[in-house]
């Protein structure tokens, strides 16, 4: 008898006692962040705490389903799943209803489902099936293009949906790729193609061609034992040029105002001071106001329900992307930093276990989840502080939404049921 209970709760408690300090801290946030002086029912269903304490109840509802379900389904049915995202994502484009200049939801009622945040558990399913193909080496172009497909496909959906944050977060998968066996170079290539695009935007192309020109032929002259020829330099500094060309033509014409304007901001680009003053009052109001809520927060915060910024609205959109403003006001530093480090935690004991996986499967699954909420999480906070432009997604288990929250816990929890298969051995 107690075999059999190890057997079935064997499940790794430490995950899931994260899981829900961080729901139930974020639910006590948008309780603030969304709470009015007329509101006197915190069950008000209203109110986003009153929806968002439904959509925790059947949340936990998804936990004990996916955790009743046989370990091998979502292996065997990965595929399904992920033709079923991809038909849900598709369809947005005839039935979907727009939200904020994105047409990313469907209408039930008065309620909406985001179909790109489930989207991201069934790429991630997806993905370590073909990669977990005994036949598959992502060594061998061929299998890089079939697994870049399947990221690029929901990705490509998404970002023709006008949703440019959903599409980011799928830049995650890359690190999955580098950890099964995708070469540095790709590595290499990835961080200096994102250097380059700053320093053109930053300083022009000129001078980021000289600066490129500087280091690669640096490299080639005091590195290099055996000199080969210099068409290899030549070429690097050719297409780095080129890159640089197209990364100013597609923010010049690619982009929307609003999106130039942050990225503006972010660089400091715009010299007229009367044009950065108008753009401080439209496109940087919600991080100015975030700032400052946050640093008002000093060390210990103003209390649970006390922060003035908070409780005056001065936030927008404070109970979802920027939800992480009320915890700076009203925890301070210190449960700013419990945040961060239950996080920090959470990551990386995910990906602890993902490396104990006797299957493949389950540790490329691992290491998707725990990728997917590093740059969700990274993203959102470094947002909200003002470290990188501004971009509308939310902080996983924290911002307020049924979509966001359901497809995160099932993202988790099916990897937690896929740890209790190495668990239950023996």
């Amino acid at each position: 008898m107690i075999r059999e209970n190890q057997r079935r709760f064997g499940f790794d408690w430490l995950t899931i006692i994260i899981y829900l300090i961080l729901v139930g801290f974020g639910y006590l946030n948008i309780m603030s962040a969304s709470h009015t002086e007329e509101v006197t029912s915190y069950l008000d269903m209203s109110q986003s705490y009153g929806k968002q304490l439904i959509f925790v109840g059947i949340s936990l509802v998804i936990i004990i389903l996916i955790l009743s379900v046989e370990v091998k389904f979502y292996e065997r049915f990965s595929s399904v799943i992920y033709s079923i995202g991809i038909l849900a994502l598709l369809g947005l484009f005839v039935f979907g209803k727009d939200i904020n200049g994105a047409r990313s939801w469907y209408g039930i009622g008065s309620m909406t489902i985001q179909p790109s945040e489930f989207a991201k558990f069934a790429t991630a399913l997806a993905l370590s099936k073909y990669l977990s193909n005994i036949q598959t080496n992502l060594k061998n172009i061929k299998d890089q293009i079939k697994a870049a497909i399947i990221v690029f496909l929901p990705a490509f959906l998404i970002l023709l949906q006008n949703d440019a944050g959903s599409t980011l977060v799928y830049a995650s998968f890359f690190f999955v790729f580098y950890r099964e066996g995708l070469q540095q170079i790709y590595l290499v290539i990835v961080f200096s193609l994102a250097i380059l695009g700053v320093l053109a935007l930053k300083f022009g192309i000129t001078i980021t061609a000289i600066i490129t020109a500087t280091v690669v032929f640096g490299i080639y002259f005091f590195r290099q034992k055996k000199r080969t020829s210099l068409l290899q330099p030549v070429i690097i500094l050719l297409v780095s040029i080129i890159f640089s060309y197209g990364v100013k033509l597609f923010y010049n014409h690619g982009l929307k105002p609003h999106q130039q304007n942050r990225i503006n901001l972010w660089l400091r680009l715009e010299k007229d001071p009367a044009k950065l003053e108008l753009m401080r009052k439209r496109e940087a109001y919600n991080l100015i106001q975030s700032e400052e809520a946050i640093s008002s927060g000093g060390l210990k915060g103003k209390g649970f329900m006390e922060g003035t910024r908070t409780t005056g609205k001065f936030v927008p959109e404070q109970d979802t992307d920027y939800i992480f403003s009320t915890v700076g006001e009203e925890w301070g530093f210190l449960g700013s930093s419990a945040v961060v480090i239950l996080f920090s935690i959470l990551i990386l004991r995910i990906l602890y276990l993902a490396e104990q996986q006797k299957s493949q499967f389950s540790r490329v699954y691992g290491y998707g989840v725990a990728s997917i909420l590093f740059v969700h999480f990274t993203i959102n906070i470094g947002m909200v502080m003002g470290l990188i432009p501004t971009v509308g997604i939310p902080l996983p288990f924290f911002s307020y939404g049924g979509s966001g929250l359901m497809s995160f816990t099932i993202l988790l929890f099916i990897f937690i049921k896929l740890d209790s298969n190495r668990i239950n051995e023996w």
